[in-house]
């Protein structure tokens, strides 16, 4: 009996993904895989976590105009997709790797707000004060390893 509310549950979250797929804007491009998407929310996730976090278009844009580097991550399931499509365009003019994710409910969720977010920016140091050393060192490591795999990804698109 057991065995089958596991599968009922399966084809639950297969129908869910579908949905979110379906959701996708065409310009979601880079989109990361299963992988790299699951590891960057939880870059955003300890980033929210130590206040090194710029969350909406308004906040990202302005931090990215001021010259602050990151890594960007979109949504990609935005409508109407107009609000976010001068954004990679920001980013690649200076020089930020962004990727798409497929829900802006899960990017809001790692990024410790209810509120679904169309994107983030994920800061390499906070924006007030200091973070001890350990824990810098250790965000440092996992935003560098997030911003190579994007970088490889948008490198295999062009």
């Amino acid at each position: 009996m057991g065995g089958s509310d596991s599968e009922g549950d399966r084809s639950a979250h297969k129908e869910k993904e579908k949905k979110k797929l379906l959701a996708l804007a065409p310009i979601a491009k880079p989109l990361a895989g299963k992988k790299l998407s699951k590891r960057t929310l939880k870059l955003v996730r300890k980033a929210a976590e130590h206040k090194c976090l710029k969350r909406g278009v308004k906040e990202v844009v302005k931090s990215i105009r001021r010259g602050n580097k990151g890594v960007c991550v979109i949504a990609g399931n935005i409508s109407p997709i107009d609000v976010i499509t001068h954004v990679p365009i920001l980013c690649e003019e200076a020089d930020i790797p962004y990727v798409y994710v497929s829900s802006k409910e899960d990017l809001a969720n790692a990024g410790a707000t209810k509120r679904p977010t169309c994107c983030v920016l994920v800061l390499t140091k906070p924006a007030k004060g200091e973070l001890g050393e350990e824990e810098g060192q250790k965000l440092k490591t996992e935003y560098d390893q997030v911003a190579s795999e994007v970088s490889e990804l948008t490198a295999g698109m062009f």
